[in-house]
Protein backbone atom coordinates (compact mmCIF):
# COMPACT_ATOMS: atom_id res chain seq x y z
CA UNK A 1 0.00 0.00 0.00
CA UNK A 2 0.78 3.29 -1.28
CA UNK A 3 -0.09 5.55 1.95
CA UNK A 4 -1.36 9.51 1.61
CA UNK A 5 1.85 10.85 2.83
CA UNK A 6 4.15 9.48 0.28
CA UNK A 7 2.54 11.82 -2.76
CA UNK A 8 5.03 14.08 -4.00
CA UNK A 9 5.01 17.71 -4.88
CA UNK A 10 1.65 18.21 -7.43
CA UNK A 11 0.97 14.18 -6.91
CA UNK A 12 -2.20 12.86 -4.55
CA UNK A 13 -2.70 9.20 -3.57
CA UNK A 14 -6.01 7.68 -4.76
CA UNK A 15 -5.96 6.29 -1.31
CA UNK A 16 -9.24 4.30 0.14
CA UNK A 17 -8.24 5.72 3.63
CA UNK A 18 -9.83 9.24 2.98
CA UNK A 19 -12.64 11.00 0.74
CA UNK A 20 -10.18 10.19 -2.58
CA UNK A 21 -11.32 6.32 -1.93
CA UNK A 22 -14.31 6.86 -4.06
CA UNK A 23 -12.40 6.86 -7.19
CA UNK A 24 -11.30 3.58 -5.96
CA UNK A 25 -12.54 0.34 -8.21
CA UNK A 26 -13.49 -1.03 -4.60
CA UNK A 27 -15.49 1.91 -4.14
CA UNK A 28 -19.50 1.25 -3.21
CA UNK A 29 -20.25 3.36 -6.26
CA UNK A 30 -23.21 1.55 -8.29
CA UNK A 31 -23.77 2.08 -11.56
CA UNK A 32 -25.69 1.22 -14.67
CA UNK A 33 -23.61 -0.16 -17.75
CA UNK A 34 -25.49 -1.31 -20.84
CA UNK A 35 -28.64 -2.29 -19.28
CA UNK A 36 -26.96 -4.06 -16.14
CA UNK A 37 -26.43 -2.51 -12.72
CA UNK A 38 -23.11 -2.99 -10.80
CA UNK A 39 -22.42 -2.23 -7.36
CA UNK A 40 -18.51 -1.08 -8.01
CA UNK A 41 -16.41 -1.23 -11.00
CA UNK A 42 -14.10 -3.88 -9.06
CA UNK A 43 -17.50 -5.93 -9.25
CA UNK A 44 -17.87 -5.31 -12.91
CA UNK A 45 -13.98 -5.80 -13.84
CA UNK A 46 -14.33 -9.29 -11.68
CA UNK A 47 -17.33 -10.46 -13.33
CA UNK A 48 -16.08 -10.61 -17.08
CA UNK A 49 -13.53 -13.48 -16.00
CA UNK A 50 -16.59 -15.57 -14.75
CA UNK A 51 -19.01 -17.92 -17.28
CA UNK A 52 -22.03 -16.58 -19.48
CA UNK A 53 -24.16 -18.29 -20.96
CA UNK A 54 -22.73 -18.34 -24.05
CA UNK A 55 -19.99 -16.75 -26.15
CA UNK A 56 -21.09 -16.09 -30.02
CA UNK A 57 -23.66 -18.33 -29.65
CA UNK A 58 -21.65 -21.30 -28.38
CA UNK A 59 -21.49 -22.61 -25.12
CA UNK A 60 -18.65 -20.97 -23.05
CA UNK A 61 -15.61 -23.22 -22.76
CA UNK A 62 -15.00 -22.18 -19.00
CA UNK A 63 -17.77 -24.18 -18.03
CA UNK A 64 -16.71 -27.16 -19.74
CA UNK A 65 -14.37 -29.32 -17.13
CA UNK A 66 -16.27 -30.65 -14.78
CA UNK A 67 -13.76 -30.58 -12.11
CA UNK A 68 -13.59 -26.30 -12.16
CA UNK A 69 -16.26 -25.04 -9.70
CA UNK A 70 -17.33 -21.58 -9.97
CA UNK A 71 -18.06 -20.60 -6.57
CA UNK A 72 -19.94 -17.59 -8.33
CA UNK A 73 -21.78 -16.34 -10.69
CA UNK A 74 -21.23 -13.07 -13.28
CA UNK A 75 -24.31 -11.51 -11.52
CA UNK A 76 -23.19 -12.41 -7.85
CA UNK A 77 -19.82 -10.64 -8.38
CA UNK A 78 -21.20 -8.04 -10.26
CA UNK A 79 -23.00 -7.12 -7.15
CA UNK A 80 -19.92 -7.13 -4.94
CA UNK A 81 -17.82 -4.54 -3.72
CA UNK A 82 -14.22 -4.50 -2.49
CA UNK A 83 -11.97 -7.01 -1.19
CA UNK A 84 -15.18 -9.67 -1.81
CA UNK A 85 -15.35 -8.64 -5.22
CA UNK A 86 -11.20 -8.74 -6.03
CA UNK A 87 -11.08 -12.09 -3.86
CA UNK A 88 -13.91 -13.32 -6.02
CA UNK A 89 -11.47 -12.45 -9.52
CA UNK A 90 -8.66 -14.24 -7.97
CA UNK A 91 -10.45 -17.23 -7.62
CA UNK A 92 -11.58 -16.86 -11.74
CA UNK A 93 -8.50 -16.36 -12.12
CA UNK A 94 -7.17 -19.60 -10.92
CA UNK A 95 -9.99 -21.51 -12.90
CA UNK A 96 -8.77 -19.78 -15.85
CA UNK A 97 -5.16 -20.75 -15.66
CA UNK A 98 -5.68 -23.96 -14.99
CA UNK A 99 -7.53 -23.89 -18.07
CA UNK A 100 -5.36 -21.87 -20.04
CA UNK A 101 -7.61 -19.07 -20.63
CA UNK A 102 -6.08 -15.73 -21.06
CA UNK A 103 -9.28 -13.52 -22.18
CA UNK A 104 -12.41 -12.29 -20.34
CA UNK A 105 -15.76 -11.76 -21.92
CA UNK A 106 -18.70 -9.10 -22.16
CA UNK A 107 -22.27 -9.07 -23.50
CA UNK A 108 -21.23 -12.74 -25.13
CA UNK A 109 -17.72 -11.93 -26.56
CA UNK A 110 -14.39 -12.60 -25.64
CA UNK A 111 -11.66 -10.08 -24.93
CA UNK A 112 -8.36 -9.77 -24.20
CA UNK A 113 -7.49 -7.92 -21.20
CA UNK A 114 -4.02 -8.33 -20.11
CA UNK A 115 -2.85 -5.71 -23.25
CA UNK A 116 -0.30 -2.95 -22.93
CA UNK A 117 -1.83 -1.28 -25.57
CA UNK A 118 -5.18 0.11 -24.85
CA UNK A 119 -8.39 -2.05 -26.18
CA UNK A 120 -11.60 -3.37 -26.71
CA UNK A 121 -11.09 -4.45 -22.20
CA UNK A 122 -9.76 -0.75 -22.04
CA UNK A 123 -12.21 0.73 -23.95
CA UNK A 124 -15.11 -0.80 -21.58
CA UNK A 125 -12.95 -0.26 -18.36
CA UNK A 126 -12.96 3.49 -19.68
CA UNK A 127 -16.91 3.37 -20.55
CA UNK A 128 -17.79 2.01 -16.85
CA UNK A 129 -15.56 4.38 -15.28
CA UNK A 130 -17.51 7.00 -16.85
CA UNK A 131 -20.67 5.65 -15.75
CA UNK A 132 -19.52 5.75 -12.50
CA UNK A 133 -18.50 9.20 -12.80
CA UNK A 134 -21.89 10.51 -14.81
CA UNK A 135 -24.01 8.65 -11.87
CA UNK A 136 -22.66 9.16 -8.73
CA UNK A 137 -22.55 13.15 -8.11
CA UNK A 138 -20.01 12.82 -4.99
CA UNK A 139 -17.38 11.02 -7.82
CA UNK A 140 -17.61 13.44 -9.82
CA UNK A 141 -17.50 16.28 -6.86
CA UNK A 142 -14.46 14.10 -5.97
CA UNK A 143 -12.65 14.12 -9.53
CA UNK A 144 -12.93 17.76 -9.79
CA UNK A 145 -11.46 18.83 -6.60
CA UNK A 146 -8.29 17.38 -7.41
CA UNK A 147 -8.07 19.65 -9.64
CA UNK A 148 -4.64 19.60 -11.87
CA UNK A 149 -2.79 17.23 -9.13
CA UNK A 150 -1.24 13.79 -10.71
CA UNK A 151 -3.28 10.91 -9.37
CA UNK A 152 -1.26 8.10 -7.94
CA UNK A 153 -2.59 4.74 -7.43
CA UNK A 154 -2.55 3.33 -3.40
CA UNK A 155 -0.84 0.72 -3.90
CA UNK A 156 2.39 -0.95 -6.04
CA UNK A 157 1.99 -1.73 -10.04
CA UNK A 158 3.86 -3.73 -12.28
CA UNK A 159 6.00 -1.33 -14.24
CA UNK A 160 4.47 -2.73 -17.21
CA UNK A 161 1.35 -3.35 -16.19
CA UNK A 162 -1.70 -3.23 -18.72
CA UNK A 163 -3.25 0.29 -19.61
CA UNK A 164 -7.01 -0.71 -17.99
CA UNK A 165 -4.96 -1.27 -14.94
CA UNK A 166 -4.15 2.02 -14.43
CA UNK A 167 -7.02 3.46 -12.76
CA UNK A 168 -5.39 6.62 -11.46
CA UNK A 169 -4.46 7.61 -15.64
CA UNK A 170 -7.54 6.92 -16.66
CA UNK A 171 -9.11 9.36 -14.13
CA UNK A 172 -6.48 11.94 -15.05
CA UNK A 173 -7.84 11.69 -18.84
CA UNK A 174 -11.28 11.73 -18.11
Amino acid sequence: EILPHEAGPGEVILSKRNELGILSNFAPTPFEFRGKRYASLEGFWQMMKYPEENLGGEPDPRNADPNIKWQFTRDQVANMISFDAKKAGDLSSENMKKLGIDWVSFEGRRIQYKTKIPGEHYDLIVAAMRAKLDQNPEVRKTLLSTGGLVLKPDHRQEPDAPAAWRYHEIWMKI
